[in-house]
């Protein structure tokens, strides 16, 4: 059987949401070997910055939401 990504042409696009889950299992630090090498010939790498950046934001602000609910309800 052939490996359609070591074909020569044009390769298929990765949606929105392939990106989405890309960079989800890289905050997890857990991926498949196959599923890495097929997201390196269909993700954008503009792409994956644009997620993992709006990622990072959403983590972010989800903790400091969080820490703040704790001060307050330890405080009260």
């Amino acid at each position: 059987m052939t490996d359609p990504l070591n074909q020569p042409g044009p390769r298929p696009k990765a949606s929105l949401w392939d990106t989405v889950k890309a960079v989800g299992w890289s905050f997890f630090g857990v991926r498949k070997n196959s599923a890495y090498q097929e997201d390196l010939g269909k993700l954008n790498p503009l792409h994956i910055i644009a997620v993992a950046f709006v990622a990072v934001i959403v983590f972010v602000v989800a903790l400091v939401l969080l820490v703040r609910h704790v001060v307050a309800s330890a405080a009260a």
